[in-house]
């Protein structure tokens, strides 16, 4: 009974210390060590409850969360940056591969448009003899930041429909040969003996025969965040929120 009643004082314990705690509270999405991510649902005398996106509850002991890692996604009310990394060929135009991504991204309604603290960028972070690395750093909606698998999904979906539909190629680990000569033919006649042309190269086949498909995790975003407004439970708000960041003039 001793020890029993000691593993309930613990959690009781971690309990008031999270309701009286203003770095999580009801309605914050965290992420838990070993990467559990929810909203806090509930936070009870014996253990917090988390709501994840797909409409999974996890209870956990409090003593966990007021003892273990925890990031909080929402703490300043503000929206955060999240880096969305792609590859493309070598011989790229990374000056093209700019302007079609940031085109892509900004076409999306959770993208934040520009000011003086958010940008949205296109960062080059690696270059090998497989292609350029790039990351799309971007400021989503503070909503959108809530569901970071769906968001992530729909940047990935609309930078590679903008790549493919630019002519411009994915990295690649394959064997490219390039033959200066083709049994005695070279130039537009040895590409003639491969039934290729000069206007018809490999990513313009794929990209002219590939039906236009709707961006799916775009508008799961949407209707995610749908859902978790109208599950949330109001409660007041310990933090006082952030105050909002000038516009600029």
């Amino acid at each position: 009974m001793g020890l029993g009643s000691q593993g309930i004082v613990k959690e009781f314990v971690s309990g008031v210390v999270l309701i009286f705690d203003p770095n999580i509270q009801v309605g914050d999405f965290v992420e838990m060590e070993g990467g559990i991510r929810g909203e806090v649902a509930e936070i009870g005398p014996r253990a917090t409850r988390l709501r994840t996106n797909d409409d999974l509850n996890i209870v956990m002991p409090n003593s966990s969360v007021v003892q273990g890692l925890v990031t909080n996604w929402t703490y300043n009310e503000r929206s955060r940056r999240i880096h969305v990394p792609f590859s493309v060929a070598e011989q790229s135009n990374s000056a093209k591969v700019r302007e079609v991504v940031l085109e892509a991204a900004k076409a999306l309604a959770f993208t934040l448009p520009d000011d003086d603290v958010h940008k949205t960028q296109v960062w080059l972070t690696g270059f090998s003899g497989n292609g350029l690395d790039f990351d799309l750093v971007v400021w989503p909606t503070l909503e959108s930041s809530r569901h970071p698998r769906t968001m992530h999904a729909a940047y990935t979906w609309a930078i590679y429909e903008a790549l493919q539909a630019a002519g411009i190629e994915n990295a690649n680990d394959q064997l490219e040969m390039r033959l200066a000569s083709l049994f005695g033919y070279e130039g537009d006649a040895a590409l003639k003996a491969l039934n290729l042309t000069e206007k018809e190269t490999r990513s313009q086949r794929r990209t002219d025969s590939r039906p236009e498909a709707p961006n799916d995790a775009a508008e799961a975003v949407y209707d995610d965040a749908d859902r978790n407004r109208r599950l949330r439970v109001e409660v007041p708000r310990k933090r006082q929120p952030s105050p909002p960041v000038a516009e600029p003039e």
